[in-house]
């Protein structure tokens, strides 16, 4: 009954996305690890960052865009990104003393349904030879917020050896001790159910965001989890899909195999005997 309790609990916590930024979970897989296991998540456990007070604009309509072309220009992006909705503002991080591009940029949106279509569709688009990313803009939208440079963030490659889980590039996996559950919220129950349900709350937070700001603000951000969900389910769901089909050839493999090993051992007694016979 307690350990039922316990799980139950934890399941109620836990979410693929960070809702908090938290260093110390953002260094494990499923969010459970209880000790740093890099000095990295040292120093970002030990960092006290301010955001930026020098950056103007609505934070919550505003996507961050990563992993550009260094050649990429404002006009690029604004013809890339002009088709999910009418644009504010776009601000292309250049380096202070050469002025070239930094590889990423911040697009503030007019309106909060362009900047969730962008959210959704534009990631892993290609603008001039580069797979681009798009996220929320996080360092003034997420309590806690630490950026990579001091340890922190999300995501990272392997080679690093400082990944950085629960944002929309690497989510948290489900603890291995949590029962397996399926969530209308985080994109797993059927899909004409959420596809209702999202139109519906997306209408009605549109028209009333104004009315009760509190309210709506939780709702933006439950909307946003179900964008980030959206993605990592089919993510998921091309994981299952490879092994699968790596499994079904792996078995094709071993059946090839067994009956190679069967057809020998048959031409092996007929061998035998004709060699008995030319002697």
């Amino acid at each position: 009954m307690g350990i039922n309790l316990r799980w139950s609990v934890k399941m109620n916590e836990w979410a693929p996305i960070a809702k908090e930024y938290d260093p110390l979970k953002a260094g494990s897989i499923d969010g459970t690890d209880e000790e740093p296991h890099d000095r990295a998540i040292w120093r970002a456990m030990l960092a006290r960052y301010v955001p930026n007070k020098g950056v103007t604009g609505d934070p919550h309509l505003t996507l961050f865009v990563a992993r550009l072309n260094l050649q990429t220009t404002e006009e690029k992006l604004k013809e890339a990104f002009s088709r999910y909705g009418d644009i504010r503002k776009i601000r292309l991080v250049r380096d202070l003393v050469t002025g070239f591009s930094k590889g990423y940029a911040f697009i503030e949106y007019k309106e909060e349904r362009a900047l969730l279509k962008a959210h959704r569709d534009a990631n892993r688009l290609v603008i001039d030879q580069h797979e681009i990313f798009v996220d929320f803009e996080l360092e003034r939208t997420l309590k806690g917020w630490i950026p990579r440079r001091l340890g922190g963030g999300f995501g990272g490659k392997k080679e690093s050896g400082q990944l950085r889980f629960g944002g929309r590039d690497r989510p948290f996996r489900k603890p291995i001790n949590l029962p397996t559950m399926k969530s209308d919220l985080y994109g797993e129950g059927p899909v004409e159910k959420r596809e209702r349900s999202w139109s519906r709350e997306g209408v009605r937070d549109w028209r009333a965001r104004d009315r009760d700001p509190e309210r709506n603000r939780e709702k933006r951000w439950l909307e946003r989890e179900r964008s980030w969900a959206w993605g990592e389910s089919n993510r998921e769901r091309e994981r299952d899909s490879k092994e699968e089909r790596s499994r079904g050839r792996e078995r094709k493999d071993r059946e090839r195999k067994d009956r190679e090993r069967d057809r020998s051992r048959e031409r092996d007694p007929k061998k035998q005997r004709d060699d008995d016979k030319h002697r």
